[in-house]
């Protein structure tokens, strides 16, 4: 008599009801996929750090604006009133152009507070759905820590922002038929970037000017990348903890003054460009793609292929031209 053939044992499905998140490639619910997420400015001088709130963004940017300070930008997903930022983000500053180029990426609503007569025309170009705090909408988003001088001193909070996006009636679901962009997601286990051009990448400097210079430093026990920056560890006020990464982004651009007040401009309405990949103690070379209208942003390997990163956080640099060779990407520097 024939043995029948076991049938075989159906995989279970562990993540019923979640999605991979677009900005993490982390299991999450899905209503957090579909929801927009939210791109905040942040202040980056010596008097308005530590920032709060930074720490739980997903994404964090950094690219230089005028007299050689950067600004910061935080994506954020999934907050909740139990999110250690829920009370106090911030503080949140004016916006610039080429921000607002980077949120719409996302299908994000961007949340500022001022910004340059060059974000207005960009923001408008773009109709990008935003929450700024000079306006009428301001009182209800933002508040002011009045220990702290002004400017540095305005601050948001949750409730403020979805009682902003109530009273602006803006969409708070990704649009039909969206697309992630920027890269893909390595499947759950963390591995090295794999490239003929592999470097060691344990400390890295990044020298935006004379003013701001940004370190991370490699700790191989927890495979992350932690942030210094004015002498010390960049930490969340609201929690005290350091910044720290799973994947570095640094995206090289042409950058120059727009006008004579040293406001930057960049060429990324559509362009192209190199960079590097950096994770896991490991740097490779990549490359990038955006075009504005089309609202992309791809980073490619080397062999032209959509980036596949690791899980988790990402920082990315967009870092200037004529700064580059001052950039430092190196091994161990102890011996």
């Amino acid at each position: 008599t024939p043995t029948p053939t076991p049938s075989p044992t159906p995989t279970p499905n562990l993540h019923i009801g979640e999605a991979r998140s677009y900005l993490t490639g982390e299991w999450v619910e899905e209503e957090i996929v579909k929801t927009r997420p939210y791109c905040i400015m942040f202040n980056n001088i010596g008097v308005a750090n530590p920032q709060s709130g930074i720490g739980d963004a997903k994404i964090l940017y950094e690219a230089l604006t005028e007299a050689g300070i950067t600004r910061l930008m935080g994506v954020f997903e999934g907050l909740t009133e139990d999110s250690s930022c829920a009370g106090r983000i911030g503080s949140v500053r004016s916006a610039r152009h080429y921000f607002a180029s980077f949120a719409d990426e996302y299908d994000a609503i961007f949340i500022h507070f001022g910004e340059t007569t060059y974000a207005t025309k960009r923001i408008e170009k773009l109709k990008l759905d935003h929450l700024e705090g000079i306006y009428w909408i301001g009182d209800t988003v933002y508040y002011r820590d009045k220990t702290i001088p002004a400017p540095h001193n305005a601050f948001a909070s949750l409730a403020g922002i979805h009682a902003g996006i109530e009273k602006m009636k803006l969409r708070t679901e990704h649009e039909e038929g969206y697309e992630p962009n920027h890269f893909v997601f390595n499947e759950g286990i963390l591995s090295t970037p794999d490239s003929g051009q592999v470097t060691d990448a344990l400390n890295i400097s990044l020298p935006y000017s004379t003013y701001m210079t940004v370190t991370f430093d490699y700790d191989t026990e927890t495979g992350l990348y932690n942030r210094f920056e004015f002498g010390g560890p960049h930490v969340d006020y609201n929690t005290g903890e350091q910044l720290k990464f799973t994947n570095i982004i640094i995206q090289i651009v042409h950058e120059y003054n727009k006008d004579k007040n040293g406001y930057q401009e960049m060429d990324i309405s559509k362009n192209e460009g190199s960079g590097f990949y950096i994770s896991q103690g490991k740097c490779v070379p990549i490359t990038w793609s955006k075009n504005e209208k089309k609202r992309t942003m791809f980073y490619y390997d080397e062999n032209g292929n959509v980036l596949s990163i690791n899980e988790g956080r990402t920082f990315i640099s967009v870092f200037p031209d004529f700064r580059q060779d001052k950039l430092v990407i190196e091994g161990d520097t102890s011996e």
